[in-house]
């Protein structure tokens, strides 16, 4: 291989991010349904969520730290007037008709968020893994409950956003 066959185009390495993405909305699918399916929507559900919210934290936690988040390129589209576009969870939850489980993943920002500073939090107003065209996000102060909530890992804490509850 040439020196000039190793340099990959933004193209391809957003490809590339593309493909790991959707291994990843796929690996949430399997294992939501999996919990559904052997505990009943409502427990599976509320099981779903309290992995997503530890799953947040840990992310936060590493945000935290300086570690890299996201990835640059190909999670989606693009964003603009704080609009974000194209994205590819919320493509391949929409793929497997599976938009009720797979919107629970979107819980994951209000939870790094929460992580940085218990006091916000950050929420969806229009979420495109629960069928809306593009996510938008709104900022806001976190109640009592919802700190003592995150704090506990209780079920409550769902409605941290109630967008995604609509969703789902």
């Amino acid at each position: 291989m040439t020196q000039k066959e190793k340099v990959v185009s933004l193209e391809d390495a957003r490809h590339q991010v593309e493909i790991a993405v959707t291994r990843l909305a796929l690996l949430h699918l399997s294992f939501s349904r999996t919990l559904v399916d052997e505990f009943g929507e409502e427990r599976g559900k509320e099981l779903i969520v309290k992995s997503i919210l530890d799953y947040g934290k840990r992310v936060g936690e590493r945000v935290k730290r300086c570690l890299p988040d996201l990835p640059r390129y190909g999670v989606y589209g693009g964003s603009k007037n704080g609009r974000v576009y194209d994205c590819i969870l919320a493509k391949v939850f929409q793929e497997y008709g599976e938009q009720k489980i797979g919107c629970l993943y979107c819980y994951v920002d209000p939870a790094k968020a929460m992580t940085a500073d218990l006091d916000r939090k950050v929420i969806h107003t229009r979420c495109a893994a629960c069928g809306d065209d593009y996510c938008t996000f709104q900022e806001k102060l976190t109640t009592e409950k919802e700190r003592k909530d995150f704090l506990n890992r209780d079920r409550d804490w769902k409605f941290v956003d109630p967008r995604l509850v609509k969703g789902s």
